[in-house]
């Protein structure tokens, strides 16, 4: 395993994370599905010991994954091994039997508050706004929360985890005025929108990490069109036929580099992503042991050239896929 400096901070962190979001479970909220999922616990803490063994140090999950459940597994793990980094998020709020959010900064310390005992943590190393937009950083209230919690010594370092599909307005508010210390961001083959803010922001000095390297696993290759997922598995209603096999008509293009890296098409997305020297980690969603060995191991450096082919797919076909993949929501 590498490590990299996450921007101007004192972390050093592995250049794989541990994405842990499916290790939550199947929770929903309402009749809509916030999961991948059921989840084993022993399963998952096989997986969480795994990843360490095999030098992750970077941990990624938020409030609402599992609505808590993931931060509490984590806690019972690696929530007293300080060596372990913690990352979680907030603003995304279950109430009422609905999907809302929440930027006050009554919500954000109280909810804090929660999250650490969760995680059985004094202090979370990294603490994320959970996409929150213009209109809550405007505001106010969530960058003035953020500040004191830091300030308290209750999170180490704050930042911004970015919209999926429109990054930049609210990456540029907070690079204008140098709130924050870093910010998780989309980047995959098949989504490479943040790349500009991506480059811009690091230039500043922060920290990037980068969410969804597989796409829903779009990028494993493993899918045809008679996958299925469950009711509490949240991709049940976006990766319907028609994106499955219009994304996988796009990728073969990319697919034949497999051959030439010997390598699987889970690597070769991966070693796309951590190309961007500007990445510092990326976190693929890792729920079972072989998970984790498999997103840790095979990793190789891209050359120029083939990155470019990716991009310039980018620029063209893969903004159609994109387009169909938003358009289920």
């Amino acid at each position: 395993m590498q490590y990299r400096k996450f921007g101007k901070t004192d972390l050093l962190v592995s250049e794989v994370g541990f994405g842990a979001w499916a290790i939550g479970g199947g929770a929903m909220i309402g009749s809509t599905a916030i999961g991948w999922g059921e989840a084993d616990d022993s399963t998952s803490i096989k997986a969480i010991y795994t990843a360490i063994d095999n030098g992750v140090n970077f941990f990624d999950t938020a409030d609402i994954y599992g609505l808590g459940h993931s931060e509490e597994l984590l806690g019972k793990t690696i929530g007293k091994n300080k060596k372990m980094l913690i990352a979680t998020k907030v603003g995304n709020v279950s109430r009422d039997e609905k999907f809302t959010v929440d930027y006050s900064k009554k919500y954000i310390t109280g909810a804090c508050e929660q999250s650490l005992k969760r995680l059985q943590r004094e202090v979370i190393d990294y603490y994320q706004l959970h996409t929150a937009r213009m209109e809550h950083l405007l505001q106010g209230e969530c960058i003035e929360a953020m500040q004191q919690l830091q300030q308290q010594g209750k999170i180490r370092y704050w930042g911004l985890s970015l919209n999926t599909f429109d990054p930049s307005v609210e990456a540029e508010y907070l690079i204008e005025y140098g709130f924050g210390s870093g910010f998780q961001l989309v980047l995959n083959i098949l989504n490479q929108k943040a790349l500009p803010v991506m480059k811009k922001a690091a230039l500043k000095g922060y920290g990037i990490i980068a969410r969804m390297p597989l796409q829903f696993g779009l990028l494993t290759g493993k899918f045809d069109k008679g996958v299925s997922f469950a009711d509490n598995d949240h991709r049940k209603n976006r990766l319907v036929t028609s994106v499955i096999e219009r994304t996988n008509k796009a990728l073969q293009p990319v697919w034949g580099l497999c051959s030439k890296y010997n390598c699987t098409k889970t690597q070769l997305a991966l070693s796309y992503v951590l190309s961007y020297q500007e990445v510092s980690t990326v976190i693929p969603g890792i729920r079972t042991a072989s998970q984790a060995v498999l997103n840790t191991s095979g990793l190789f450096r891209m050359e120029p050239g083939d990155r470019k082919l990716i991009e310039d797919l980018g620029k063209k076909e893969f903004v159609e896929v994109m387009k169909l993949i938003r358009d289920q929501g």
